[in-house]
């Protein structure tokens, strides 16, 4: 790679400061060291001075995660189509059937969120009609919930009211 004149014009270096990694990716600075630290970014080398300098590589695993993240994965998953992406594990059979459980994972979340759409339309409905001096807070209340029993975000029902 060619090097890369530092931001006063000055000292050449080799490399893209986190700035820079941000903009050619399109994700956030903040989001670019959570993924570090979540292991999803290999540690860049340093420069003398101490900054981080990411090479055009570190841009397409950026870009890869992004869309991966777009479309729900979760961080853990991320990090396995990453490994398989490397071709270090896994095939397209792995990535396939990766994505089909996310796939019914998605499907549950949107049939739970349409339970969820349900119930508040049912009790705005009851605010609408007066029928209590606040329905919406008396359901957020009451002992029962419309959505108790309904799976959680991984899928799984939750217990049963005591």
């Amino acid at each position: 790679m060619p090097a890369i004149t530092g931001a006063r014009g000055r000292h050449p270096r080799r490399g893209l400061s986190i700035g820079e990694l941000a903009r050619a990716s399109g994700v956030g600075v903040e989001t670019i060291r959570f993924w570090e630290r979540a292991g999803l970014l290999p540690t860049p080398p340093r420069s003398p001075s101490g900054r981080r300098l990411f090479g055009p590589e570190a841009v397409e695993r950026l870009r890869f995660v992004r869309h991966a993240r777009a479309l729900g994965f979760p961080l853990e998953e991320v990090r396995t189509l990453l490994t398989m992406a490397s071709g270090e594990a896994g095939g397209c059979e792995e990535v396939r059937a990766l994505a089909e459980r996310h796939l019914l994972a998605v499907r549950a979340r949107i049939a739970r969120l349409r339970r969820m759409e349900a119930a508040l339309e049912a009790t705005l409905a009851r605010c609408a009609r007066g029928e209590l001096s606040c329905p919406l807070l008396a359901a957020l209340a009451e002992h029962e919930s419309p959505l108790d029993g309904l799976p959680d975000e991984s899928g799984v029902a939750a217990d049963p009211p005591a």
